[in-house]
């Protein structure tokens, strides 16, 4: 049995408690990674942006987030590398997590 590859959440809150500015910053970090795609994903032309699986922004319980998964760093060692320095960088809270699927039949 094959372990599934964890998933970092990126929080858009700083160490110190404050809300990470500019508001935008998850959308903005998810599209530089969106250029990271599973292999054999077919990139359409001229379509909207379309984020990586493997960085996806979402907002949790308000707080702005980036997921990142770790098969990233399998992908693209410096991509991986790239987002955990961003958060460090910026003292961003970074927690250890599983996305759910969302429960369909409600």
């Amino acid at each position: 049995m094959t372990a599934k590859p964890r998933q970092i959440f990126i929080q858009g809150v700083t160490l110190e408690g404050r809300t990470f500015r500019p508001s935008d910053w998850a959308e903005r970090l998810a599209g530089v990674m969106s250029c990271f795609q599973p292999p054999g994903t077919r990139v359409r032309t001229g379509s909207h942006i379309r984020y990586s699986p493997y960085c996806v922004p979402r907002v949790i319980n308000g707080v702005k987030c980036v997921i990142v998964n770790e098969a990233l760093k399998d992908v693209e060692p410096k991509a991986w590398e790239f987002v955990l320095n961003f958060a460090k960088d910026n003292h961003l809270q970074v927690v250890d997590a599983c996305l759910l699927p969302e429960d369909r039949d409600s």
